[in-house]
């Protein structure tokens, strides 16, 4: 297991949820922090969390922009002398069926979740490699399984894991680790909002069998994902029976699995839609609010 003490981390959507976990964790650890985040306040009220300047810097940044995360990674570079891991985190997911969604949002879906992650992780590899670091793209179990309404999601989380396979290949020789997360439900905002905006949202996750309904905290997860980043894992998956779900795919994406949810989604698709319609938005109010120019 590698120490994290003295290396420093860049962590895109790092003001809440498992940025902000992770952040913690591995200030305790003694690592120096670069955050960044298009939500100012929250990143600041972080970093003062953390201890201010000591050992944290935030920069407001659009991953969606390359030019803003070369200036993020530049400014990390010049305070802190380089960068030992890129956790290319930001993400964002939209309401709504593929009929109904807002193209523009499906859009953006796809420029945070997946270009945002090149972005990211362009700006900030040749110090990666100069310092033999870690990569970690963060993914979702949305790579290994699909749910109505979530197009989008999926489509960008299931990019975002060959992503990492592809550059993988690319930089082994070079001493760099790259790794993929892949996370069922986690209690962050992103999931509370979805909760909050769509009754429909929550009945699929109730009809989904066994653990896939299910929510872990915050906490669990930010713990898997420092251990997972001490020991530059290849895949890290939270909770445990994830990984399975890897392995199983091929089984996952019949129409024997499908059974149970392809039974509630002439039900719930049109639900969800008329939900959706009714908010008159794609996306959280939040995230709707710092998509504004």
């Amino acid at each position: 297991m590698t120490s994290v003490t003295g290396k420093v981390v860049l962590i895109t959507g790092g003001a809440r949820g498992v940025g902000a976990e992770v952040a913690r964790r591995l200030h305790a650890k003694g690592a120096k922090l670069v955050l960044t985040d298009l939500d100012a306040e929250p990143l600041h009220l972080l970093a003062t969390e953390l201890g201010g300047r000591d050992g944290v810097l935030t920069v407001v940044a659009d991953v969606c922009d390359l030019a803003s995360m070369e200036s993020a990674a530049a400014q990390a570079i010049e305070r802190f002398g380089g960068i030992d891991v890129v956790m290319a985190n930001a993400g964002i997911a939209s309401y709504g069926s593929v009929l109904a969604v807002d193209p523009a949002t499906f859009k953006r879906v796809i420029d945070v979740n997946l270009v945002g992650v090149f972005n990211t992780v362009r700006a900030a590899l040749p110090s990666i490699i100069e310092r033999r670091g870690y990569v970690l793209v963060v993914s979702s179990l949305a790579a290994y399984t699909a749910a109505p309404g979530l197009a989008a999601y999926h489509a960008s989380k299931a990019g975002a894991e060959y992503f990492a396979n592809a550059l993988r290949l690319e930089v082994a020789h070079l001493g760099v680790d790259v790794g993929s997360a892949h996370m069922a439900w986690i209690d962050t905002p992103l999931v509370q909002d979805a909760k909050a905006d769509l009754p429909a949202f929550n009945k699929m996750l109730a009809a989904l069998p066994g653990p896939l309904g299910k929510t872990t905290s915050v906490q669990a997860c930010g713990g898997r994902f420092v251990k997972g980043i001490e020991r530059r894992s290849n895949r890290i998956n939270v909770p445990g029976w994830v990984g399975a779900l890897r392995w199983l795919r091929p089984l996952v994406q019949t129409p024997i699995a499908e059974r149970e949810i392809r039974k509630i989604a002439p039900v719930l698709v049109p639900q969800m839609d008329a939900e959706v319609a009714s908010l008159g938005r794609s996306v959280s109010a939040r995230t709707q609010a710092l998509e504004k120019p």
